[in-house]
């Protein structure tokens, strides 16, 4: 196992949710968004979606598939023809929620959120989730191969500068309230316990305790920090949720975060329907493709009902993100 300590200092200090989206506002940056259509799942909804990835020589993405009243969801495999994201014959269909997707050691990684029954839940709250992971050459050849601790979502792994495997956690509960984020790192896939997990320290001072938040993907930068793309979660006055789009730069060796920002929120992308009047102001980031001349495609999850992505500045650019954006604009 390869050890990561946390810094005694270096971190900024929290702001809220609010604030943090207030910032983002301000910079009144411009973004284009795009809806993303389905055939072949019936009448069902897809949402919560990765970003494009390779298999098997062509381009897919995976999906939540699930009926506007249910939260029974099962995740798809889909290619794009003629403009449409239809599913892959050959690909399985999976019991789960909120897929993602990394490689590491040349291996697909794969996972998402499993749901059953809490032996002592009762209803309405009887259900209970924990991560399962899968690995294979593709998704044809997916295999399970570890199961999260019961209870936490946004597990999420990245293969580092240095060949090691930084983990990703979102503990709620006494550790973690509502939901913070760990890390901890290890030396191979082997490695992972729910044991690590679970003693994995907390990014302090990143979430304020009424909020909460998780990672939803990362990428190791130029100069080895690892660019975090993940979500932060607050209820409002009335009670209902809202999610906006985060990233941040993490040093895994100093356990250091830097460039916290919102990166966008629902308002910037098309308007649509909502599973529930709680849940109108989400969005559930799944991954960023990130392009030549400081731009990306933020692909998402909104309102727990539809797939879009964004066109924005590359959060993790070093370029300045309007003179980067307004230049690609200009010659599209």
């Amino acid at each position: 196992m390869v050890e990561s300590k946390p810094s005694s200092g270096g971190n900024p200090g929290p702001k809220s949710c609010f604030e943090y989206a207030l910032h983002f506002r301000a910079r009144t940056e411009k973004t284009v968004a795009e809806a993303l259509h389905f055939q072949g799942v019936a009448d069902r909804d897809v949402y919560n979606i990765t970003a494009p990835f390779e298999d098997a020589g062509r381009m897919i993405i995976a999906g939540r598939v699930e009926r506007r009243d249910s939260e029974q969801s099962e995740v798809y495999f889909f290619a794009e023809k003629d403009g449409v994201y239809v599913p892959l014959s050959y690909a399985p269909v999976l019991a789960l929620q909120d897929p993602f997707v990394t490689r590491i050691g040349g291996e697909l990684i794969f996972g998402g959120v499993e749901t059953f029954i809490h032996p002592r839940g009762t209803p309405p709250r009887f259900l209970w989730w924990r991560t399962i992971l899968f690995r294979g050459r593709d998704v044809a050849s997916l295999r399970p191969f570890f199961e999260g601790p019961q209870g936490m979502k946004d597990l999420r792994l990245v293969e580092l500068a240095d060949g090691s495997v930084g983990v990703f956690t979102r503990p709620q509960g006494k550790k973690g309230g509502r939901g913070k984020i760990g890390f901890t790192r290890i030396s191979s896939l082997d490695d992972l316990t729910i044991q690590v997990i679970e003693d994995a320290p907390l990014l302090e001072g990143l979430f304020l305790d009424e909020d909460w938040g998780g990672v939803n993907d990362a990428y190791v930068l130029e100069d080895g920090s690892v660019g975090v793309l993940g979500h932060i979660a607050c209820f409002d006055e009335r009670g209902h949720r809202n999610y906006f789009a985060l990233t941040f730069r993490f040093d895994p060796d100093t356990f250091t975060y830097t460039d916290v920002q919102v990166i966008a929120e629902r308002s910037n992308f098309l308007k649509g329907p909502a599973k529930r009047e709680d849940l109108v102001n989400v969005v559930f980031p799944g991954g960023l493709v990130r392009m030549e001349g400081g731009q990306a495609y933020l692909y998402a999850g909104v309102s727990d009902v539809g797939a879009q992505r964004l066109l924005i500045p590359d959060p993790f650019a070093r370029v300045p993100h309007r003179e980067a954006f307004e230049s690609y604009r200009q010659e599209a």
